[in-house]
């Protein structure tokens, strides 16, 4: 038989580009991807999430309270126990889930439709488009979920559970109390993620210009840009709050708020503009490690299954 010589030197392997679709990519490795990152990042994050809830609503009781964060934590430590700051973290979990699923399912399909996996280049209209289109498709099926989070985060919520507050809310109010802050939420989580995705795929390019998978480069560059929006969004998250929390109020004002308009002017007329950025500390100190736990879980799962 004839002998072959042994190539000197290491043995090169052809490596895959996950950050790009591969060819056999499927919708479902996505949407897996982007339940996994959805459900860890809000479950992680849940407590500091409750507390900017009770921070941002208008006259709650006590509302002294609840002028910061040691505050907060000291009344709910003292009134409800280490359990309430998880009232109502079942909701996050199961709509979290199907939510990232299409979230990050249509993030892909969009930016790879608009060549943003194509090159090596900073592509920002590609990430912010692809960012906006996510959180459009996301948003229609998280909303109601959250609407029934913020009802039992609310100081003296009554709800034992989920299925009791969405079953409440539906008689009294009908399915709009469940949709009314949808294009309050959109008029924020657009600019949100488009400003997010922006700073990630960005940052993320400068950081790690192989665009390999590293752990540590996605938890700094999802950090950073989760920040960098939630500060800039954070007036809309709380006409949000109020919008979908009106339904606890006794305030037949607050009750009866009915879009983003009326309740910005509620907001303004009974906090001045500093109400505009009421939580806006627990707000962004969410953001930070919760879109950082989100992106590095992403990316973790879609190398796993892409390497796959």
């Amino acid at each position: 038989m004839e002998a072959h010589p042994i190539p000197a030197g290491p043995i090169q392997v052809d490596e895959y580009d996950y950050e790009g679709l591969a060819p056999n990519a499927s919708l479902t490795n996505n949407m897996i991807a982007g339940a996994f990152a959805g459900i860890a990042e809000h479950t992680v994050m849940y407590p500091v999430d409750l507390l900017k809830t009770r921070m941002q609503i208008i006259n709650p009781s006590p509302s002294a309270l609840y002028t910061g964060i040691t505050n907060a934590l000291q009344t709910i430590a003292r009134v409800e126990g280490a359990r309430g700051l998880w009232r109502g973290v079942n909701s996050v979990v199961i709509g979290a889930g199907p939510a990232h699923a299409v979230y990050f399912a249509t993030y892909e399909a969009v930016k790879q439709g608009m060549g943003g996996n194509d090159t090596d280049q900073h592509t920002p209209l590609a990430a912010a488009t692809s960012g906006a289109c996510a959180t459009i498709a996301s948003d229609a099926l998280m909303n109601p979920f959250d609407v029934i989070k913020q009802r039992m985060q609310v100081h003296g919520s009554t709800y034992k559970n989920i299925a009791e507050c969405a079953t409440q809310v539906w008689r009294a109010e009908g399915l709009r109390a469940f949709y009314v802050s949808y294009p309050t939420t959109l008029a924020m989580t657009v600019p949100f993620t488009s400003l997010q995705f922006m700073a990630y795929e960005s940052l993320s390019k400068v950081i790690n210009p192989g665009q390999r998978y590293d752990p540590v480069t996605h938890c700094v560059a999802g950090g950073v840009a989760g920040g960098i929006a939630a500060g800039f969004t954070t007036p809309l998250d709380v006409i949000k709050t109020l919008l979908q929390t009106r339904g606890t109020a006794t305030d037949s004002q607050l009750r009866n708020a009915k879009g983003l308009w009326e309740a910005a002017v509620i907001v303004k007329q009974r906090s001045g503009w500093g109400g505009f950025f009421k939580g806006i500390q627990p707000r962004v100190i969410t953001a930070v490690p919760s879109t950082a736990i989100c992106w590095s879980a992403y990316e973790l799962m879609k190398a796993y299954l892409y390497g796959r």
